[in-house]
């Protein structure tokens, strides 16, 4: 039976925390918040968290814990990653690792020099949808992959509060889609042109960031690819794919409360799209954790690697890169 901390008790910890329950052969064993509020102690204890505590720490010096989840803010990620390393905890982590290349190579050393899993946190790779897409690709069903699409749009947009600490949109919201487009091709970009504007509330523009994004990209297989962003698409979660290519064409379409399609005199409605992230990636969020408990177990590496998480946000930097300097920016201008 592994045991497991989660540090960091907002929304993706919470999800994590329920996440785990559906889970054989784990043990929630502690939950670490330093904001830790009465009511959300009781809730973890009524999860089955054996211990709460505000001081991580406390996780990290457990003999008993195996690995950790580290769901705090993304400052912390780096840091935290390090001292659960040297403690002997396999780890996974939320996105990304941090917004500074140093510290992330620190990070992959330390995975090295440890040889324990550690694992991303980009739960798109474990969506149903966007799996059975990947699975047609690399078994060869469309031939060579020549143009590649995926549209991601949030139904709102968060405060400016979040948005002055997020590290953008490339950084918080694309860097998704920019994993997903190496998933997809089974490669990295080798150049990539950013286009962006402020299309959906002023008070982003106001607080340094974007709101509305294209990024055109040349993927290093030769493929073509655009992502589109929005911070706000008023009909749900729109979360779509498609790789064409010399033989055919995997697409995915948005997950519905249910398939209905009501025709009648006056046109065809449908459902709209779930509404956010929680309601789309619920099984997503459980497999992704089975995969990385699988990996211990099985003493494999993760399927998300470090590598992985370096990959986009280097992908990230290059966009902000092309929109500030208005040009396309190869990937190694970024340097790894």
């Amino acid at each position: 039976m592994l045991q497991l901390g989660i540090i960091g008790a907002g929304r993706i910890g919470r999800v994590h925390v329920q996440s785990l329950r559906t889970l054989d052969g784990v043990r929630l064993k502690a939950l670490a918040d330093p904001f830790l509020p009465e009511e959300t102690a009781a809730w973890a204890k009524e999860q089955g968290a054996a211990q709460v505590t505000k001081d991580y720490r406390e996780l990290l010096a457990d003999p008993a814990i195996d690995a950790v989840l580290i769901c705090s803010s993304t400052d912390t990620h780096a840091p935290i990653s390090l001292e659960a390393l040297a403690a002997g905890k396999h780890v996974f982590c939320e996105k990304p690792i941090d917004h500074d290349l140093v510290r992330i190579h620190a990070v992959m050393d330390a995975v090295e020099r440890t040889g324990l899993c550690y694992q991303v946190g980009f739960n798109r790779r474990f969506d149903h949808n966007f799996r059975a897409v990947r699975q047609a690709v690399a078994a060869g069903e469309i031939g060579t992959p020549q143009l590649i699409k995926i549209t991601s749009r949030d139904p709102e947009p968060p405060g400016p509060d979040y948005i002055r600490v997020s590290g953008g949109l490339f950084m918080d919201m694309m860097i998704h889609d920019f994993d997903m487009v190496r998933y997809l091709a089974g490669c990295n970009a080798a150049e990539l042109y950013a286009e962006a504007a402020v299309l959906v509330d002023p008070a982003i523009g106001e607080a340094g960031d974007v709101d509305t994004a294209i990024v055109t990209l040349k993927m290093e297989n030769g493929a073509l690819a655009v992502i589109d962003n929005s911070r706000r698409a008023v009909y749900g979660y729109d979360q779509r794919c498609e790789v064409f290519g010399s033989a055919g064409m995997a697409a995915s379409g948005n997950d519905a409360p249910s398939t209905l399609q009501l025709s009648t005199a006056r046109g065809v409605c449908a459902e709209k799209p779930l509404w956010f992230f929680l309601e789309r990636y619920t099984q997503a969020y459980a497999d992704e954790l089975r995969s990385f408990v699988s990996a211990i177990t099985a003493r494999t590496p993760a399927e998300v690697t470090a590598d992985d998480g370096l990959q986009s946000v280097r992908m990230a930097m290059a966009a902000k890169r092309s929109l500030l300097e208005r040009r396309p920016v190869r990937l190694d201008e970024i340097p790894e």
